[in-house]
C-alpha cells in the first residue's frame, strides 16, 4: 500500500494552498486535492491582499500551487466524495476512483453561492452582480447601483453600499420592505426604493449589465447590482466521519451554513481541521489564507506531539 501522506488538504483555493504551503515547511508530506472551480474565479481580481491587490483569482492559485510544490506537496485535480477511517488512518475518496489516506485532514473546500432566482443574475455573478463593497466597491464606485433585497439585511446592505456610490436603488422584490425606521434611513441618505417583483436583468451589446426588469413591464437603469444568496458549505462528503454543518447567523437571519471548529481550525473530529469560507463563509482571501496557515501549524503541532508520544513509548520499551 502507498505510504499515508502525513496531510491531505482538500480543496486548493487561496486557503487550502496556504495551508499546504505552511505544512510544506514544516516538512510534512501533503497532499492537495482540488476540483478547479474556485468560487472567485468570476472575479476579475482578488482585493484587500496586501502585496497581491487586483491579482486574478487564477494566478494566485497558479502562483500558489508552485510554492506547494517548490515544498514538496502533491497535487492531484479531483473531487473528493467520501472521507472515513480505516486502520488509525483518514481515507478519502475521489469521484474518479482512486484514494488516498493520510494521518490529518484538513478541509478547505469553501462554500457555494445559492443565487436568488432571477433570470440573468447567475450570469453576471462576480461580474456586475456583486455581494462585497470591500471586494468589489472601489470598482464599482460611482456607477448607479441596485441593491437586490432577498431579506432582512437588505437594507443593511444598501447603507453599506451608499458609501461607494450616490445612485443607490433598493429593490424590494419579493420581500416586505424596509420598516418605516428603516426607509427614513435609506431616503435620508437619497437611496431610493422600488417596490415590485424583479423579473429579470438587461444587458447591453456587450452583455454588461444595463438595468433591472420588473415584472410590471419597467426597466430602471442600473450598471452594477448586490445582493445576498446562500453561503453553503461544500461538505457533504464528511457525513462518514460524522461531521455535520450548523447554520450561519448574522442578525439573527440565517444566511448559510458552515463546519463548527474551535478557535484554532479543529473540528469535533479529532485529527480534522477546516479553514476558510468552509468555516467561515464570509472571510475575505486574506482572512482565509492567514486561517488556514494557524490552522496548519496547529494540526503539525498535534503530529509532533502524537510522534513525542510514541517516540517516548518505545524509548522506554528499549530500557
Amino acid at each position: 500500500m502507498p505510504t499515508p501522506y502525513d496531510v491531505i488538504v482538500i480543496g486548493g483555493g487561496a486557503a487550502g494552498l496556504a495551508g499546504a504551503v505552511t505544512l510544506g515547511r514544516a516538512r510534512r508530506s501533503v497532499l492537495v486535492v482540488d476540483a478547479g472551480e474556485p468560487r472567485n474565479a468570476p472575479a476579475a481580481g482578488v482585493h484587500t491582499f496586501l502585496s497581491r491587490e487586483g491579482v486574478s483569482p487564477r494566478e494566485l492559485l497558479r502562483t500558489g500551487r508552485a510554492e506547494v510544490a517548490a515544498y514538496g506537496g502533491e497535487l492531484r485535480e479531483g473531487t473528493v466524495t467520501d472521507a472515513h477511517r480505516e486502520d488509525g488512518l483518514f481515507r478519502v475518496a475521489l469521484a474518479d476512483g482512486s484514494s488516498a489516506t493520510a494521518r490529518r485532514l484538513l478541509v478547505t473546500t469553501g462554500v457555494t453561492d445559492e443565487l436568488p432566482p432571477v433570470p440573468g443574475l447567475a450570469a453576471l455573478w462576480g461580474k456586475d452582480v456583486l455581494h462585497c463593497p470591500y471586494c468589489h466597491g472601489w470598482e464599482a464606485q460611482d456607477l448607479p447601483t441596485g441593491v437586490l433585497a432577498t431579506g432582512p439585511l437588505a437594507v443593511h446592505q444598501a447603507l453599506l453600499w451608499r458609501q461607494w456610490t450616490k445612485e443607490l436603488t433598493l429593490f424590494t422584490h419579493t420581500t416586505s420592505g424596509p420598516t418605516a425606521e428603516e426607509r427614513e434611513q435609506l431616503e435620508a441618505r437619497g437611496t431610493r426604493i422600488v417596490e415590485g417583483e424583479v423579473a429579470g436583468l438587461a444587458t447591453d451589446a456587450e452583455g454588461r449589465l444595463a438595468g433591472v426588469e420588473l415584472a410590471d413591464g419597467s426597466t430602471v437603469p442600473v450598471r452594477a447590482l448586490a445582493t445576498g444568496g446562500t453561503l453553503a458549505a461544500r461538505a457533504g462528503f464528511l457525513t462518514g466521519l460524522g461531521l455535520a454543518t450548523v447554520p450561519v447567523e448574522v442578525g439573527g437571519t440565517v444566511v448559510g451554513s458552515r463546519l463548527d471548529t474551535d478557535p484554532t481550525g479543529l473540528t469535533s473530529v479529532p485529527g480534522v481541521w477546516a479553514a476558510g469560507n468552509v468555516a467561515s463563509p464570509t472571510d475575505q482571501v486574506v482572512h482565509s489564507a492567514g486561517a488556514a496557515v494557524r490552522a496548519a501549524a496547529m494540526l503539525n503541532m498535534d503530529l509532533v506531539t502524537e510522534e513525542t508520544r510514541l517516540a517516548v513509548e518505545a524509548h522506554r520499551a528499549a530500557r
